[in-house]
């Protein structure tokens, strides 16, 4: 009667490959995390200066309607257009509803990306 001690070589290689199999996965995913991690880094980046822009725009007593475009020194693209919306609603008013779209735009590596917001601003009638 002979004792099996240990594994076969059989044995030994599918453990392996399976081993390996799981670490590739995980790696993978690890990676495809990371990816996420910086694309949403991008965007928050973005964002924030778009949020600046905004604001600072927002504190500005006298919005004329128009469109302009600006680059920041970090490279973001702002398109900004100001309108006068609802006009036959506010024309017995002392004020009017200006609506505010910024777009900022980016590059990264060979990809554009843009992303658009929006807000309302009551001013007040020029006399």
């Amino acid at each position: 009667m002979r004792l099996n001690k240990g594994f076969t070589l059989i044995e030994v290689i599918v453990a392996l490959s399976i081993l390996g199999i799981a670490v590739t996965i995980i790696l993978q995913l690890f990676s495809a995390n990371l990816k996420a991690v910086s694309k949403s880094e991008d965007y928050v980046h973005a964002l924030v200066q778009a949020d600046l822009k905004m604001r600072e725009l927002s504190q500005t007593d006298d919005l004329p309607e128009k469109s302009w475009s600006e680059i920041t020194e970090q490279g973001y693209r702002f398109d900004i257009s100001v309108s006068d919306v609802l006009k036959e609603r506010t024309e017995t008013l002392q004020t009017r509803l200006m609506e505010v779209q910024l777009t900022v735009s980016w590059q990264r590596g060979h990809q554009k990306k843009s992303h658009t917001i929006k807000t309302l601003k009551a001013v007040e009638k020029k006399i």
